[in-house]
């Protein structure tokens, strides 16, 4: 049981993560940092791989 609690909180946690990095992606001022030097915001990286890894070892926690 609690590896399941473990897991859920995880994904619940990694999603979070995930759309955040994705939130900063797609902001106004990312948009004009990209178009002008070509770089992606490292927040916007790390939260969603930070994000996708959180959710993948919650599922697998979750078995």
């Amino acid at each position: 049981m609690n590896n399941k609690l473990i897991g859920l909180i995880l994904i619940v946690a990694g999603a979070a993560l995930a759309v955040w990095g994705y939130n900063i992606y797609d902001a106004a001022t990312s948009q004009v940092a990209r178009a002008l030097s070509g770089d992606t915001p490292m927040k916007a990286w790390v939260g969603m791989v930070g994000g996708a890894i959180c959710v993948v070892f919650g599922l697998s926690r979750m078995r």
